[in-house]
């Protein structure tokens, strides 16, 4: 279980983020057009993971357009994910001009929350995803990762785009 805090508010999450040199667990979430995405459909790509808890808090917001600028060069892919319906998702790239991320959900109950050490048990947010980036290299190794430890705080992006280098 780790702990991060919302505006100092303690939070715990479920588990811990997959460690750097473990194999990343496998996933299956849910596309905009509400099909069905496994992690071996990106299978020989280097891979980002931006989780966060919804795109309508504006610094998740801001992540996937900063992941849309800098995504998708060469062999890699980056996933933007959350628990917000993909309907959300839809308008949210409408209005933006999102193309270069793909935006998943974890809302049909899958594991990809618990597997992943970001799904939030306590407070407020409890069922959202907390804020965190995972790099996994085409072997399926996670090569970074981060658990932001404030939800109000964004992440090291260029930490995380260096990863992929």
């Amino acid at each position: 279980m780790a702990k991060i805090t919302l505006k100092g508010n303690p939070l715990s999450t479920f588990g811990e983020l997959p460690r750097v040199g473990a194999i990343a667990p496998e996933f299956t979430l849910t596309k905009r057009d509400l099909s069905s995405v496994n992690s071996i459909n990106y299978k020989g790509k280097k891979i980002i993971l931006s989780i966060f808890p919804s795109l309508d808090i504006s610094l998740c917001a801001q992540a996937v357009k900063r992941f849309n600028e800098a995504a998708s060069k060469g062999n890699s892919v980056v996933l933007c994910i959350s628990m917000d319906l993909p309907f959300a998702a839809n308008r949210f790239c409408g209005a933006e001009g999102i193309e270069n991320v793909e935006l998943l959900s974890g809302f049909r109950g899958g594991t990809f929350g618990m597997d992943y050490g970001v799904k939030i048990v306590d407070g407020p947010f409890e069922g959202l995803f907390a804020r965190a980036i995972v790099v996994i290299d085409e072997n399926g190794k996670v090569i970074y990762n981060e658990l932001v430890p404030e939800l109000a705080q964004e992440p090291d992006y260029d930490k995380a785009l260096k990863a992929l280098a």
